[in-house]
């Protein structure tokens, strides 16, 4: 196998990120009806009874990805990738990309699904980026990750928004005939796919609770662009910010010491220009 002396960083993520996009684009047609529902409308028996998928958002996202899976790897085919699935549930990415020729080549691509909100559906629920955690500050390190996360030319998000039906269009406890099967509602519907780089699309907030996990910006338009709130900062500041959340120590107004968990006191903090921060893209209430 070819190994490279020097890769051209940019070129490379460059290139898989157009074609990735590209890629996506026929997404939408696999996934969809005329009518613009999910093809899927549930699971079948050996009886052929048809039961109707929970629009839980696990549950859905799951059987998305098993959706569009066959497309994937016909798309890491042409595009002369091997990829390399995430050995256990909670490792990072979802998929390595590794060239067949180069293995020095290796983008971290992620699966990312979220839903409208339905009282203002230019916004969505938001999702993780993935952890901030010790594969994130140690480059090196391989736990819960698939490869070294500096190994990776680029870490990418493949994401899917969509909008959920009305909960009482949908009888989650009706078994259904498969001759009956284009008239059961769809649980969601109304796809848009996009590519990101992560680092694009992140919040200055951990994203669930307790874990140390990396948030997103919640703003459709904002998603589709690229236009998270470190989007005149740079990947180094998103690099740096997240390596630190929650570890350095300031003194407040008060004399009252706090640790660093917004990027206004992080950017204060290290000297730069707080005007750069992207405020546009604050979270909306749900």
């Amino acid at each position: 196998m070819k190994k490279s002396l020097i890769i051209d960083v940019q070129k490379e993520k460059k290139e898989f990120r157009n074609k990735l996009s590209e890629f996506v684009k026929s997404l939408k047609s696999h996934v969809s009806t005329d009518s613009n529902d999910w093809t899927i409308k549930g699971f079948i028996d050996v009886f052929k009874n048809i039961y109707t998928i929970s629009a839980d958002t696990k549950i859905v996202s799951k059987i998305l990805e098993i959706h569009i899976f066959p497309k994937i790897l016909q798309f890491a085919s042409d595009n002369n990738f091997n990829i390399v699935l995430a050995d256990h549930q909670n490792y990072y990415p979802d998929i390595s990309f590794v060239k067949k020729d180069d293995e020095n080549i290796k983008f971290a691509v992620d699966f990312k699904t979220t839903y409208r909100l339905n009282n203002n559906p230019e916004y969505c629920n938001g999702f993780t980026l993935g952890s901030h955690g010790e594969y994130f500050t140690n480059r090196t390190s391989k736990k819960n990750i698939q490869f070294p996360y500096n190994e990776y030319l680029g870490h990418f998000c493949l994401g899917i928004i969509y909008s959920r039906n009305a909960s009482e269009d949908i009888d989650e406890t009706k078994i259904h005939p498969i001759e009956k099967l284009k008239s059961i509602v769809s649980v969601i519907k109304d796809f848009e796919f996009f590519v990101c780089e992560k680092w694009e699309i992140a919040s200055e907030r951990s994203g669930s609770g307790n874990t140390a996990n990396i948030g997103s910006i919640s703003k459709i338009d904002d998603i589709i662009n690229g236009n998270g709130m470190f989007k005149h900062l740079g990947e180094k500041i998103f690099d740096d910010y997240w390596m630190n959340y929650g570890k350095i120590t300031i003194t407040d107004e008060d004399n009252k010491e706090k640790k660093i968990r917004n990027l206004k006191d992080f950017l204060i903090f290290k000297g730069i220009d707080t005007e750069k921060i992207n405020v546009r893209t604050k979270k909306v209430k749900k």
